[in-house]
């Protein structure tokens, strides 16, 4: 009689086997895709054991039993630490992935037990925190007090890789140049502005409207380099023949950006919302005022991004339609 192979069947799908089940089936573990998040992360052998709680003999077989799951090496090992080959890296991003569609699933099932409750993780640029993120979770904590937040603000640069890096639900800001936006959804839903801001009583605050070029005279608190704000105050003096400004602070926070303003002669760019909150009686009321020039910085819009086929849990839904509706109603 003769034997005819077929494919390997899963009853559960009822397709013949895939490349995932083959790799199911050669031994991956659910700790072998945390190992590759680690590795991916640190760098680090050690703290990718750390963070599996194992040794890092263990850790360094578990390399080993995934190279041979992969057929494929994963890693170079580098004086300090190791890094990752395009196999590592691609694994590394689909393990991730995966990692989050169980922490979505853990989520999503408790939010139907505790009815609505849960957490979301978000990341935004500035000028929205304030007139987009803080009003929309307000509203929401009234109906969902139970509701966990967790908020980050920084550069549309660093959101959308910590995006893409299953870090965020989504983020509120721009895609990046380098990216391809095939990677994520978008919708937009505002415009951002931009301005100078300076201590009260700076010596320019004599001379307003100020001239460009006199800018370049005082110390500047900058966001960090390739950033939109900052490219867009570089185009303006590149655009008009004047230096660049040489006595530069770099720091993404807004925080420390305030002090060294509030504190010194330094000027500084953020967004027209940042500045009017900080000095509305309603907000910080702090000791700084608006520098009046002779240009305007407009900043391209801000859109609500996604990362394309990762769908939002229950609780990410609910603030992400808060937000949406916070948009329409201003």
């Amino acid at each position: 009689m003769a034997v005819i192979h077929s494919p390997a069947f899963d009853p559960l799908e009822g397709e013949p086997e895939t490349q995932a089940e083959s790799l199911l089936r050669a031994g991956l573990k659910f700790n072998h895709l945390r190992m590759m998040a680690a590795l991916d992360a640190s760098g680090q052998v050690s703290t990718a054991a750390h963070v599996l709680n194992i040794s890092q003999p263990a850790a360094s077989r578990m390399i080993a039993e995934i190279e041979a799951i992969l057929q494929a090496p994963i890693c170079d090992r580098l004086p300090r630490g190791v890094a990752l080959t395009p196999y590592g890296k691609a694994f590394a991003r689909r393990a991730r992935s995966i990692l989050l569609e169980l922490r979505e699933a853990e989520r999503e099932i408790g939010d139907l037990r505790t009815g609505q409750g849960g957490s979301v993780f978000m990341g935004t640029v500035a000028a929205p925190s304030i007139t987009l993120a803080v009003p929309a979770i307000k509203r929401i904590r009234q109906r969902f007090p139970k509701l966990e937040i967790n908020i980050q603000v920084d550069t549309s640069a660093t959101l959308a890789s910590e995006l893409l890096a299953s870090r965020y639900d989504f983020i509120i800001g721009r895609i990046p140049d380098d990216l391809s936006p095939r990677l994520f959804q978008t919708r937009l839903i505002g415009i951002e502005r931009a301005c100078l801001i300076v201590r009260r009583g700076h010596p320019l605050m004599r001379h307003a409207p100020v001239p460009i070029e006199k800018l370049t005279e005082f110390d500047w608190v900058f966001q960090p380099s390739g950033s939109l704000l900052r490219r867009t105050l570089e185009a303006a003096f590149l655009s008009r023949g004047i230096a660049l400004p040489d006595r530069v602070l770099n720091t993404s926070s807004s925080f420390l950006t305030l002090v060294m303003v509030a504190q010194t002669d330094a000027i500084a760019p953020i967004a027209v919302d940042v500045a009017s909150f900080v000095n509305s009686p309603r907000g910080l009321n702090g000791a700084i005022d608006v520098l009046p020039v002779d240009f305007e910085i407009n900043l391209q819009p801000y859109s609500l991004i996604t990362a394309r086929n990762r769908a939002l849990s229950p609780a990410a839904q609910m603030l992400y339609d808060f937000i949406v509706g916070e948009a329409a109603s201003g």
